[in-house]
């Protein structure tokens, strides 16, 4: 599938960005993305491999970061080669840009990030899809801003992703009416159903999560009327290295996503 196929695909049709937060290595990464490949074909799923080369927004300086750009993309091309799924992963500062556009199909801009200029518009003019996560500080109207940034250099393929608003004390709230608010931008909306139950610092050193949310957050984000969900997941969450207190377990992924199959029929 090419990449406009890709985005009008999105338009159209329900997706999921599914993965691990973090590259813990080669042997992972597959294995979750053979995983993920299965479920795709066995119920005919838009769906993109997610995970990060490196994490720069960490609790702790000790905390687990990934592999570093170099050889982090090379793992997301042998993932890509190996299953065929489209690739997504962040980036945090513009000169890396050009670097993973060889090789992703959508850059995504973390959340913190999203009012970055020069990061927009280098994402912008890879001309690959963006994905703009909405700053946890931010109110939905004002991701047109962002939106504006990325279309400047002609870039129109983008989409928005609602991870939670955050208020302080290790908590986030979602507001569903950030999903319609944000599809009147006139992109695909994304909810970010793992994020969402993050706990931010809130283990002292690192973040913790209420794993046991991300459905009810899903469902209630596919009843809100978004175009996709996204969820961070891995075989053995308790030992993840990166947000594993809220990853969903790659295990139970199957029966999650047929619950959300099942309300995006109704809808």
């Amino acid at each position: 599938m090419n990449l406009e196929d890709l985005y009008s695909s999105s338009v159209d049709k329900l997706f999921f960005i599914l993965g691990p937060c973090v590259i813990e290595g080669l042997e992972l990464a597959l294995h979750t993305a053979k995983k993920i490949k299965e479920l795709s074909d066995r119920y005919n799923l838009l769906v993109v491999f997610k995970s990060s080369f490196d994490k720069a927004n960490r609790s702790s300086l000790d905390s687990f970061r990934g592999p570093g750009l170099v050889d982090g993309i090379k793992i997301l091309e042998k993932v890509k080669q190996e299953t065929g799924l489209p690739i997504i992963t962040d980036i945090h500062e513009p000169k890396q840009a050009g670097k993973v556009a060889h090789v992703v199909d959508v850059i995504q801009i973390p959340a913190f990030l999203c009012r970055q200029t020069d990061l927009l518009l280098a994402a912008g003019r890879t001309n690959k899809i963006i994905n703009i996560k909405k700053g946890q500080f931010m109110a939905p109207w004002d991701m047109k801003n962002a939106v504006n940034k990325v279309r400047s250099t002609g870039n129109e393929k983008i989409w928005l992703t609602e991870r939670g608003n955050i208020f302080g004390y290790n908590n986030l709230v979602v507001d569903f009416r950030s999903i319609p608010i944000m599809k009147g931008l006139a992109h695909p909306v994304v909810f970010d159903a793992t994020h969402s139950v993050q706990l931010p610092g809130g283990r002292g050193t690192s973040s913790g999560g209420q794993r046991e949310f991300v459905p009810t957050l899903a469902k209630c984000a596919m009843a809100s009327g978004c175009s996709g969900i996204f969820m961070e997941v891995h075989p053995d969450p308790d030992n993840a290295l990166c947000d594993g207190p809220n990853s969903w377990p790659l295990n139970d992924l199957e029966e999650l996503v047929l619950q959300l199959l099942e309300i995006n029929k109704v809808l």
